[in-house]
């Protein structure tokens, strides 16, 4: 199966769905993409104190075997191209967190020539985390809000990629001059 169904036609295929993103909405493998101070709340959310296994949600070391990718700080030309290839290595379903202000607005380094602002132009963000940092506390909440989210079948945005790759690499291109990404294949 790729993700959602391509089709729902029939009732079968609709409770197909609904389980799947059940399942797919109580076993969440997050990979941290840190590229700012923001990475350091991170770790907290998965100790004891805060205990975010609990929610079925734990990390992961590689980009193929996550679901969610957190983009933890401010993202310059350099680390967006990295971000993409990373998010591009990721199976479908996939899911993207903005941690933080600087994703959104490019936080403290709003006005450096080298910051991009809004991510969700690059690449699809499913939630965002506001503040400069964000507590474990809402780490844990923007997590929660994702799987009600799946569960519901409105956390789409690798479809929305995928649908809109031409606007995204048009975007993706503006930015990074010395473009020799491969091709984004299915």
């Amino acid at each position: 199966m790729n993700g959602k169904l391509d089709a729902v036609n029939s009732p079968e295929d609709k409770g197909l769905e609904i389980v799947a993103n059940w399942a797919r909405k109580n076993s969440l493998w997050v990979i941290a993409y840190g590229t700012g101070c923001g990475a350091i709340e991170v770790p907290p959310t998965m100790t004891s104190r805060y205990d975010v296994e609990r929610f079925g949600i734990t990390m992961m070391a590689t980009p193929r075997q996550a679901d969610v990718i957190l983009v933890t700080g401010y993202v310059t030309v350099k680390t967006l191209k990295r971000i993409i290839r990373t998010y591009e290595q990721m199976q479908d379903p996939k899911y993207v967190i903005g941690f933080g202000s600087c994703p959104i607005n490019g936080g403290m380094y709003w006005d450096s020539y080298n910051t991009i602002k809004m991510l969700d132009k690059y690449i699809p963000v499913d939630t965002w985390i506001a503040g400069c940092m964000p507590r474990p506390e809402s780490i844990i909440e923007s997590l929660l809000h994702l799987q009600e989210n799946i569960k519901n079948g409105r956390a789409n945005g690798y479809q929305k990629y995928r649908d809109n790759l031409e606007w995204y690499r048009a975007n993706q291109r503006k930015i990074i001059k010395n473009w020799t990404m491969p091709d984004y294949n299915w």
